[in-house]
């Protein structure tokens, strides 16, 4: 009984971790940009500022990941990420000019970035040591996603928006609090193989895949990045802005709960063609629309969009890959998902939303989704004739 009391605490302490950090998420993706146009800043600008954070997680995640590996625990060093965010949040909160802000938020992004994937492997650990589903654990990140980014919308509507830092502080102080009580351990994030890299790059099949997923992510990001913009020049205020990101959350929860249930009885392919298609009506319709409202209910197909992508995609390269290298694949994933098409979207998408104004930058969104579902729909249609051998193994992907 003892020990179950143990395992209850120790999850739940994790629980409010996850839920916490995620809330930081939804302060980032949703609010850091407002904060940044009402200093003055250019959409050319706050895209340049919105790039620096994927390019600087290309760096800073195998820093902290190493580092984590050198000395052998996780607790330790998310207590050092939570720090260093409040720290850059404090001097965020006292600069107003665009090259100091590239700095500190440089500076800040290398502290922030690194905590989701360290999060996510202790989750895991702890999920597999006490005999639990992972997603137990990990559902309380978009819970918290979700709630965060309607209760902070509340609040800055209340207060200067300039008060954005103030609230970073406070939530990841409340992390680092969190981060007290949970059972420590050594890293298990598997580090990813160079010679793996090049045996899985040689791979026609991985690297169609890797671009199609590169096409879909940019109109991906190029939306993370100027949604809140978006919302706000259409008249929309920050708790507005906070409905629409709690139903983009919420919205992906019943999705990934059905594919990991059902999602075996479907083709990967069939699949990926039918969520693209959802990403390209989903940002024509935001390109479109002429009201907050609407992009507002319209944010509620991110659920059939990104959740239908990213379960069946991360299934599909769990085929397209050997056992042995699928650390390696998913970092190669996650480079493609994250880091090139964030640095990407938000160096070019800013100039498009400010030259070419919003629809223009919606419509090229859709272009790119457009873009991989020709990718995929060229791999179903007009595969290769399969060699003998391999007939098994196609079958899986159509």
């Amino acid at each position: 009984m003892k020990s179950q009391n143990l395992a209850r605490s120790e999850v739940s302490w994790l629980r409010a971790l996850i839920f916490t950090i995620y809330g930081t998420s939804a302060l980032v993706a949703s609010y850091f940009p407002l904060f940044y146009a009402d200093l003055g800043f250019s959409r050319t600008q706050i895209g340049y500022i919105y790039a620096v954070g994927p390019m600087i997680s290309l760096i800073s995640n195998l820093l902290w990941s190493y580092a984590s590996d050198r000395y052998r625990t996780i607790k330790k060093i998310l207590f050092i990420l939570l720090a260093g965010q409040i720290l850059m949040s404090f001097f965020l909160s006292m600069s107003t000019q665009f090259s100091v802000i590239m700095l500190i938020i440089t500076l800040y992004y290398s502290f922030f970035y690194p905590v989701l994937p360290l999060t996510d492997s202790i989750a895991i650990s702890t999920a597999n040591r006490h005999n639990k589903n992972f997603l137990s654990i990990r559902i309380f990140g978009s819970i918290g996603f979700a709630i965060f980014a309607l209760l902070i919308g509340y609040v800055l509507s209340a207060i200067p928006s300039i008060s954005t830092m103030g609230v970073s502080m406070i939530i990841a102080g409340t992390a680092l609090f969190f981060t007290l009580f949970i059972k420590d351990q050594a890293t298990s994030v598997a580090k990813v193989s160079f010679s793996g890299i090049l045996s899985i790059l040689k791979q026609k099949e991985l690297l169609w895949f890797l671009g199609c997923v590169f096409c879909l992510a940019i109109g991906m990001r190029m939306n993370d990045a100027f949604l809140s913009i978006t919302l706000h020049d259409l008249g929309a205020g920050e708790d507005l802005i906070g409905w629409a990101m709690l139903l983009s959350a919420f919205s992906e929860i019943p999705i990934f709960l059905l594919l990991t249930r059902y999602g075996g009885n479907f083709k990967e392919l069939p699949l990926l063609l039918f969520a693209s298609l959802m990403f390209a009506l989903r940002f024509m319709l935001v390109g479109l629309s002429d009201s907050a409202t609407g992009v507002l209910l319209i944010q509620m197909m991110h659920g059939i969009s990104f959740g239908i992508f990213y379960v069946t995609a991360i299934r599909m390269l769990s085929r397209l890959i050997p056992v042995q290298f699928q650390a390696t694949g998913l970092a190669l994933f996650t480079v493609m998902w994250s880091s090139l098409s964030g640095l990407f979207s938000g160096a070019v998408g800013g100039m498009v939303f400010e030259h070419f104004g919003r629809e223009n930058f919606y419509f090229v969104a859709m272009g790119t989704s457009l873009l991989a579902f020709i990718g995929f729909a060229s791999r179903y249609l007009y595969r290769a004739k399969p060699q003998p051998q391999s007939n098994e193994s196609a079958s899986k992907y159509e």
